[in-house]
């Protein structure tokens, strides 16, 4: 319940016209009040954490789920990828091989045209060699036959000129058969020349191609164990965020669950005060996490709170530097700290839950939005303060349309009605212990009356008075009536 809504404090003391008892309006009905409206709160707060909670969880389950099946996806494509790209780099070795074979044409004509050139010239050579076989052959015929023809003739005068004769032919033979080594040989060597050329050319080639083969492989290669290694680092990202998500599922992260603490704080906030600006501090940027501006009844701004939220096992003195920084950036008059039971000051004693410490409001989840009222209502306080001090006159004007509205009015009604629910409280109460009382008064008579008559009993029984049983003093009557016989 708003401070603001009272017009009697709550430690202000009131006297039981009854009774005359003594106690103040906390202690009557504002306690009551007040231990209800926490524990329907703690309540609801429990309830809205389960659901944000089960909440929570449910989507980190559907994000880890849609994860799961784009990194599957994922996988899917990068496996069609590279299977195109091993086609894709077939066809390009078998257009290589094509280029190559077109690059190198002009050369193989060139040879070839050289080879043909060759060929001719042995197959000259043949010509030439076969013209002189038939040449000598002729001329063997012919000496054959002019030595058989002439021979008679020649056994006589001419016998030395035609062995001369025969002598130059021999040596026209030789010659011609020198001549035919010589063309031999010749064509032996061009041949060899042109094996030899077309040996070397072919070297050359097989040379080249193996080269530029081997160049492009290795760049291929090179490309190809980049590109895999690229694919196994997708793959492997791939999988190290499937685990993750799969964790965050299982367990639940611990940033998620620092956000949800964040949003729990952020609505508690909304809900408990409506009439005050509740921002978010986007993530990334400077200044806490949620920013409270208080707005008071008629719509002026009376100060700031910066709440920090932190969802850890263990306490950290460097928030409390941190969450200073951060009002001094944004410029806030207070900061609060809402951390687990746990990570507490170590300071502080066993139980506390909530405290100032080092200039900083350090809570945990369950008082956080009862400490939030009770700072919000000492700013109001301290904004009425300066408006009163600003201006008196125009809050004098102030306060006479207060007290002169409906709505002064109203909190009167609701006070009166207040009051009358206590009175009725009251007079139950009177009424169980008027009952309590006449209860007891009849048990404490009957009691008397039992103890008297043991008395009495004991005294008839001895036959003379015993002082030692007397319950009741006795008066000078009863002592001179015990001492007649």
């Amino acid at each position: 319940m708003n401070s603001e809504s009272l017009l009697l404090a709550p430690d202000t003391r009131v006297t039981c016209p009854n009774c005359g008892q003594e106690f103040s309006l906390e202690q009557g009905f504002a306690r009551q009040a007040l231990e209800t409206v926490v524990a329907a709160s703690s309540q609801s707060l429990v309830a809205v954490r389960e659901q944000e909670r089960l909440a929570a969880e449910r989507r980190a389950e559907l994000q880890a789920g849609e994860q799961a099946r784009a990194a599957q996806r994922q996988v899917e494509d990068l496996r069609r990828l590279l299977k195109d790209q091993s086609d894709a780099h077939a066809r390009s070795m078998a257009e290589l091989r094509a280029l190559t074979e077109r690059s190198f044409a002009p050369q193989l004509d060139a040879l070839k045209a050289q080879l043909t050139e060759s060929q001719s010239q042995l197959a000259a050579m043949d010509r030439r060699e076969a013209a002189l076989a038939a040449r000598e052959q002729a001329i063997e015929a012919r000496v054959a036959e002019a030595a058989t023809a002439r021979a008679a003739e020649l056994l006589g005068a001419e016998r030395q000129s035609f062995e001369k004769q025969l002598a130059e032919q021999a040596a026209q033979v030789r010659s011609l058969r020198a001549e035919q080594l010589t063309l031999r040989e010749e064509r032996q060597k061009i041949s060899d020349e042109k094996d030899g050329l077309a040996l070397e050319v072919q070297r050359q080639l097989d040379a080249r191609l193996g080269e530029r083969e081997a160049a492009v492989r290795a760049a291929e290669q090179h490309r190809t164990a980049l590109e895999k290694a690229e694919l196994q680092k997708k793959i492997d990202d791939m999988a190290a965020k499937l685990s993750e998500a799969q964790a965050k599922a299982a367990q639940g992260s611990q940033q998620l669950q620092g956000e949800v603490l964040e949003l729990a704080i952020e609505e508690g906030l909304r809900r408990a005060f409506p009439l005050d600006v509740i921002e978010e501090v986007k993530k990334g940027v400077r200044g806490g996490d949620v920013i409270q501006r208080i707005v008071s009844r008629t719509g002026q701004a009376a100060g700031m709170l910066l709440w920090e939220t932190k969802r850890a096992r263990d306490w950290s003195p460097s928030w409390i530097a941190k969450l200073k920084e951060d009002m001094r950036a944004c410029g806030a008059e207070m900061g609060v700290l809402v951390t687990m039971p746990g990570a507490v000051p170590r300071e502080w004693l066993s139980g506390q839950q909530f405290g100032l410490h080092d200039e900083v409001w350090v809570t945990t989840w369950a008082p956080a939005l009862q400490l939030a009222e009770a700072l919000r209502t000492g700013l109001l306080d301290v904004h009425k303060q300066r408006l009163m001090s600003a201006g008196k006159g125009e809050k004098m004007e102030a306060l006479y349309d207060y007290l002169t509205s409906p709505q002064f009015a109203q909190k009167l009604k609701a006070v009166y009605g207040t009051f009358q629910k206590m009175r009725e409280e009251l007079e139950q109460e009177r009424s169980v212990t008027l009952q309590r009382w006449a209860r007891r008064e009849k048990q404490l008579q009957a009691g008397a009356a039992a103890l008297l008559g043991v008395g009495g009993d004991i005294q008839g029984l001895a036959q003379l008075p015993l002082a030692q049983l007397e319950l009741e003093e006795r008066g000078p009557a009863d002592e001179v009536a015990g001492r007649d016989p």
